[in-house]
């Protein structure tokens, strides 16, 4: 199946390549939307073709209920992919991403549709848990609104204007109550190889809770530390999107 039937509401498609060999899903942090991956599904066309997940809540869905726990939004995702079973398919997920990939991951192997590679970005592995770390699903508006800016990324600046702040703030407040309440299952691991990238000064991760990604898999682990916070992929696209296409293409043989 050719899958477009997933495009109008699911998934986004920006740079089509039919020919590839290999679809690449990736899923957006909290408050993100599918149209953070534009820049890699254009850099990584024609050789993979990058499908983004477009959340309920945002953008052109802005109408439709949110999903506020990630397991639920695994299976819908998990279920769409359903239409996309010609070629081999890899995951990477940033942040909020990396959690839901991980639970999509899980999915698609029980279901005997092992992914080709799991990439994580930007989050510490399910078994490191911070007990004292702050829920900002529960602050305030000004309180979360300061948390989303310290992020250096592209679109804070709209924050800054009343009423998209006032239209954008339920989206991310709920993306925050999804991943800052799940937790996985004691011993949850997939079967299918994970790369790890993370930031060296990341307040939400530290490097040994990015390496802890290593004891969720049976597969092989391989992990990049780069310079910089949160958002550390936006300066370093091209060395993870070379790193990506790389595992990619050993793994699939292209």
């Amino acid at each position: 199946m050719n899958g477009n039937s997933g495009d109008a509401e699911w998934f986004r498609t920006f740079s089509p390549a039919p020919d590839a060999a290999v679809r690449l899903l990736c899923l957006p942090h909290a408050g993100g939307s599918a149209s953070f991956y534009y820049p890699v599904a254009r850099a990584l066309s024609p050789s993979v073709e990058v499908l983004a997940a477009q959340y309920p809540g945002r953008q052109d869905r802005h109408l439709e209920p949110l999903i506020e726990d990630i397991p639920t939004l695994a299976d819908r995702i998990t279920e769409e992919l359903s239409a996309y079973r010609d070629k081999p398919l890899a995951l990477f997920g940033h942040s909020m991403g990396a959690v839901t990939g991980f639970e999509v991951a899980q999915r698609l192997e029980a279901q005997g549709r092992q992914p080709v590679e799991l990439f994580v970005s930007g989050r510490r592995a399910p078994s490191t848990v911070r007990s004292s770390e702050r829920w900002w699903h529960l602050a305030s508006d000004s309180e979360l609104v300061a948390e989303i800016k310290s992020h250096d990324v592209a679109g804070n600046e709209l924050l800054d204007d009343p009423e998209v702040r006032a239209m954008l703030l339920p989206t991310i407040r709920g993306d925050y109550r999804a991943v800052e309440t799940h937790v996985s299952r004691p011993g949850a691991s997939v079967r299918c190889p994970v790369t790890a990238f993370t930031g060296d000064s990341d307040p939400k991760v530290t490097v040994e809770e990015a390496l802890a990604w290593k004891g969720h898999t049976t597969g092989a682990f391989h992990a990049e530390v780069f310079t910089g916070g949160h958002f550390f992929l936006s300066d370093h696209q091209d060395a993870i999107l070379r790193t990506v296409s790389a595992r990619l293409a050993s793994l699939i043989g292209v």
